[in-house]
């Protein structure tokens, strides 16, 4: 009856959800004090270290491990014991057990294993991000580019957006985003007595938003959502060849018949 329970996916599914919720639990300020839940969050990692004895003992040590999801499991239970000794020891900083806490939440992956198709879904993911790299390369350096000349022309007009290189990175990339841009040329009228300057720079970020934002991301989202969805094109073409020469052996068949 043990093993059965263990062994049943959609149980410890259910278990990992609600570890999870209980981990949302505590963060709320007013719970993250309780000691029932703290105890209940941390008994989780019982069950979960049962489960891993249960299945080795009823698969055996090489099956167990033979298959990735169950290392993946092991992997996380046996990290996350550390934080059970924690309670017993001494220790006045709690970060470390928040920080297993949290790491338990990567159990959540499990669920991808119900996902229809997943390893299809998976390896389409894969090859987009192969196909879309040389884009998402053009656009760091783009990034890195376009940061450095806007740091040298606006960094003591609007230091708070590009009083360094680092920062002058992170709005060029909000921009590539286009979201917020038409703030900073705004800002920087407010903040200049030039009129050719705030000109300039309405003139500039708006090439900005284009060049990065619209044609850069655009592209990247083309490529990914293309090579995302290639298998599905490839089965459509099968299916077209198929009926094509289909097509073919009926017309030749048909001219026979007239013969």
């Amino acid at each position: 009856m043990v093993r059965r329970f263990f062994l049943n996916e959609m149980n410890m599914m259910a278990a990992i959800a609600l570890n999870a919720v209980i981990i949302f639990l505590l963060y709320f300020p007013s719970l993250e004090d309780n000691t029932f839940l703290a105890l209940l969050e941390e008994s989780f990692i019982l069950l979960y270290l049962v489960e891993a004895v249960v299945k080795i003992r009823a698969l055996g040590s090489r099956a167990y491990f033979s298959d990735s999801w169950n290392r993946f499991d092991f992997f996380i239970v046996a990290a996350s014991l550390p934080s059970l000794f924690l309670h017993l020891l001494p220790i006045p900083d709690t970060s470390m057990v928040v920080l297993l806490r949290l790491f338990r939440l990567v159990r959540l992956i499990r669920f991808l294993r119900f996902v229809p198709h997943v390893a299809k879904i998976l390896e389409g993911l894969g090859r987009a991000l192969k196909a879309s790299l040389f884009v998402l390369l053009a656009l760091f350096f783009l990034n890195f580019v376009l940061a450095l000349f806007t740091c040298h022309f606006f960094r003591d007009v609007v230091p708070e957006y590009f009083g360094n290189p680092l920062l002058a990175s992170y709005s060029i990339f909000q921009m590539f985003t286009i979201e917020g841009w038409n703030e900073i040329p705004l800002a920087i009228a407010s903040n200049t007595d030039s009129t050719w300057l705030a000109a300039f720079a309405r003139v500039y970020f708006i090439a900005i938003v284009l060049l990065g934002g619209i044609f850069g991301m655009s592209l990247a989202n083309a490529i990914f959502v293309d090579e995302m969805t290639v298998d599905n094109n490839r089965g459509l073409e099968r299916q077209v060849e198929d009926l094509h020469r289909e097509i073919l052996e009926l017309k030749k068949l048909v001219e026979q018949l007239r013969r």
